[in-house]
């Protein structure tokens, strides 16, 4: 069989449902949703792209740049791009957040490890980062409000993912996003994702990790208090409530021999709890908005 010449062709079938976190539940206004689903329809195509087994890095360096050249009008026209193209026209908007993605996935192709914390968030900076910000623009919010937040939450659910599917990542694609630096300090070795269970070591590791991702959840929790919007508001308290259960599930659970999601009754219910919480503040948002250190917006 021949590699895939377009994106179209690495498309893996994975969509919005497939996800670990909702993505434009309804929720989100309708008039938001086709603009969030475009996006998420392009960066799910990028994804494919880095993450398929029969093409060489420089193949995929290739797809993706065609990608980037279809959304901007620099190259021929892709039906991958297309519906984002055209909602940015109608909006208004840059094509910034959708290039960051692809530098991620251009990251992926080149790259397979990652040696400490801080080059695992500038990964972030670029994968997971741009789609909050890019939500929060299709709603008109406030980039020095509300940024710092996000960013906060998008590299937490990242990495949570990551932690997740890291046997996988490393059984597939020879990937792997846990620091070295985190491993060397528990003497855990990269071969253990490899294993049946997670070694004692490694689960070390991922429990420190999954600590330090609640470090990132608790400073992007004000989010929702600081969203003008009330639907989106409610959209991202029930993600971060969601995050937070699969953070903890991760001090606790192997994700080698564990599932950490939880049924899908139990994260309607978690997720509905946040939604409640946030309802309940949204008579304080001025005093809460006030009281909150102003975000600023990263370059």
């Amino acid at each position: 069989m021949s590699p895939p010449e377009t994106a179209t062709e690495t498309r893996s079938g994975k969509g919005a449902r497939d996800e670990n976190f909702p993505v434009a539940s309804h929720l989100i206004h309708p008039r938001h949703r086709g603009a969030i689903l475009a996006f998420y329809g392009f960066v799910r195509a990028g994804d494919d792209v880095a993450d398929h087994a029969g093409l060489s890095p420089e193949r995929k360096l290739a797809l993706l740049d065609g990608l980037a050249d279809a959304l901007t009008g620099a190259g021929p026209a892709d039906p991958e791009a297309e519906p984002l193209r055209r909602e940015l026209g109608l909006r208004g908007l840059p094509p910034r957040h959708a290039l960051e993605l692809l530098d991620a996935f251009r990251m992926d192709a080149r790259k397979s490890r990652y040696a400490t914390w801080d080059e695992l968030i500038h990964y972030c900076r670029y994968s997971a980062m741009p789609v909050g910000r890019y939500v929060l623009d299709v709603h008109g919010e406030d980039p020095a409000r509300v940024w710092a937040a996000s960013d906060a939450i998008c590299a937490a659910l990242q990495i949570v993912n990551h932690l997740q599917d890291c046997g996988k990542d490393f059984a597939a694609l020879d990937r792997v996003y846990i620091p070295q630096e985190t491993l060397d300090l528990h003497g855990a070795g990269v071969a253990m994702l490899g294993e049946a269970r997670a070694a004692p070591p490694l689960r070390a590791v991922i429990r420190e990790l999954a600590e330090r991702t609640l470090g990132l959840l608790d400073a992007g929790k004000a989010l929702p208090d600081l969203i003008d919007d009330l639907r989106l508001s409610l959209e991202i308290a029930a993600i971060h409530r969601l995050a937070v259960v699969l953070a903890r599930g991760l001090l606790e659970r192997d994700p080698l021999s564990e599932k950490v999601h939880h049924g899908r009754a139990a994260f309607a219910l978690t997720a509905l709890g946040g939604i409640g919480a946030t309802l309940a503040r949204r008579p304080f948002r001025g005093r809460l908005v006030r009281a909150a250190l102003p975000g600023k917006a990263h370059p």
